[in-house]
């Protein structure tokens, strides 16, 4: 790796302003690591390098004519093929919109552009992102950066893999049961799940009862916290965006002081029937290091009910809307672990449905009450590490080598719950397994207090050698 490549977006922006790194050199050393390592991680969908070296030229241009800077000036990143850019093709993960390019770009990304940095390519998702398994017919299989007998997560694995694996330092995301803090815990990166309307969501079909989320993918809490301040803001398009304000992100993200006078609720399992030894280990050390920082630990009061059949009677008949018509026409093009899932939909009703949402109020005045009484809850992000790269949607997981159950439930229970009732999440690497994988820590906080969560990541990210360590790819 170059020394460019191993440099976080918060270091180079500073460098960039000040003349010490070329945007067109950085942009040159960020394609090339893309081109070598893609045929070995297959984390691209679309690369952009005409396009990206011209908004290199022009940013190197404007920095040396003194004009004014963005807060992301001149730095490379990479979109999930999920979220609209304009003019760049975007596929949705499917053969069905192979060629699509959008007219538009999603409201983050016109932040991010704004902002200054330059889009060089677009990320693997699985089709429609349906799953936490980064594959799908029109591109194939993405694999983690940490070892190629791996999955990559999902359904941002090919984000997170790219920053991972030192080829951008950063990536724009989405989350829609831990889309993105799957992936992210899978390959040892930083990976924030906002509140609802932090960042505006202007491509999602239900505005209202919205639980999806566009968000940053990176490697450090720093860099997070500068994307998250490039895309927040309220926006006329997500009314959950309106009359929000922006807090100041970046000074949030500085590990100055301690975690004295707050006190952290945490669960291993948060109901979760296994946990491997090695995440378990991980994490009890985590939350030691917190205890250390100064917070005050308390054992989660009982158990989170099992969120998944409530989760999944929302996303399937979400899915069911928007995907139906499309299956009886071109079933047969698309992934079958989607079109499987869109059938099952199918035995619900909109009483059902209803019933769903009726529970999804109630889980949010639940960990309401939790911040009642606490300023963080923390848990693991998965119960063990990457999963073997042959692992079907449908068929259980192993923990320890014991058979866990079906994957949705039994890896990341601690992830999607937190969707539906909006609340911010953020996992950090905790340390690294016995099969050499990472292992995430999840961190969650108060509604719309993301300054929060992203200064206790920090002070916890100072306590950990990781970001030394590199994949051997």
């Amino acid at each position: 790796m170059s020394d460019l490549t191993r440099l976080p977006a918060s270091t180079l922006r500073q460098q960039i302003a000040s003349k010490e790194i070329s945007p067109v050199e950085l942009m040159k050393a960020v394609l090339d690591r893309a081109e070598r390592l893609q045929p070995v991680l297959n984390c691209f969908i679309t690369l952009i390098p005409e396009q990206a070296m011209a908004a290199a030229k022009q940013a190197e241009d404007d920095v040396m004519q003194g004009k004014p800077l963005g807060l992301l000036h001149g730095v490379p990143y990479a979109a999930k093929d999920l979220v609209n850019t304009a003019g760049v093709r975007t596929t949705y993960g499917s053969l069905l919109h192979e060629n699509n390019v959008p007219k538009e770009d999603a409201v983050a990304i016109a932040r991010m552009k704004q902002a200054g940095a330059i889009l060089f390519g677009k990320t693997t998702t699985p089709e429609f992102g349906h799953k936490a398994l980064t594959d799908a017919p029109l591109f194939g299989r993405t694999r983690n950066a940490w070892s190629a007998e791996r999955i990559s997560g999902g359904s941002s694995g090919g984000a997170a893999v790219a920053v991972a694996a030192g080829i951008g330092p950063i990536g724009v995301a989405t989350d829609g049961g831990g889309s993105t803090r799957i992936p992210a815990a899978a390959n040892g990166m930083v990976g924030l799940k906002q509140s609802n309307g932090v960042i505006p969501h202007s491509q999602v079909a239900d505005l209202f009862g919205n639980y999806t989320y566009v968000t940053p993918m990176t490697r450090t809490v720093m860099d997070t916290a500068v994307m998250l301040q490039a895309m927040a803001g309220p926006h006329p398009s997500d009314p959950w965006s309106i009359g929000t304000v922006p807090q100041d992100y970046i000074a949030a993200a500085k590990p100055d002081g301690d975690l004295k006078g707050k006190r952290i609720l945490h669960s291993a399992t948060l109901g979760n029937r296994l946990v491997s030894k090695d995440v378990r280990t991980a994490y009890e050390q985590a939350i030691g290091k917190l205890a250390k920082a100064g917070a005050e630990l308390a054992e989660m009061p009982g158990d989170l009910p099992d969120m998944e059949p409530v989760w999944k009677v929302i996303n399937h008949t979400t899915w069911r809307a928007r995907f139906d018509d499309m299956i009886r026409r071109d079933g047969n093009r698309m992934t079958p672990s989607l079109v499987r899932q869109v059938a099952m939909a199918e035995q619900w009703s909109g009483a059902d449905y209803q019933k769903a949402m009726f529970q999804r109020a109630d889980l949010f005045r639940m960990v309401q009450k939790w911040f009642e009484q606490a300023d963080y809850v923390v848990t693991p992000t998965l119960s063990r590490t990457a999963l073997p790269i042959d692992q079907d949607l449908f068929e259980p997981i192993t923990i320890d080598g014991v058979e866990a159950g079906e994957l949705r439930r039994n890896w990341f229970p601690y992830t999607m719950p937190f969707n539906i009732t909006g609340h911010p999440a953020i996992t950090v690497c905790c340390g690294f397994a016995s099969d050499g994988l990472p292992v995430g820590l999840q961190i969650l906080g108060r509604f719309r207090d993301e300054a929060s969560i992203l200064r206790a990541a920090a002070i916890y990210e100072t306590s950990e050698p990781w970001l030394d360590r590199w994949p051997d790819l």
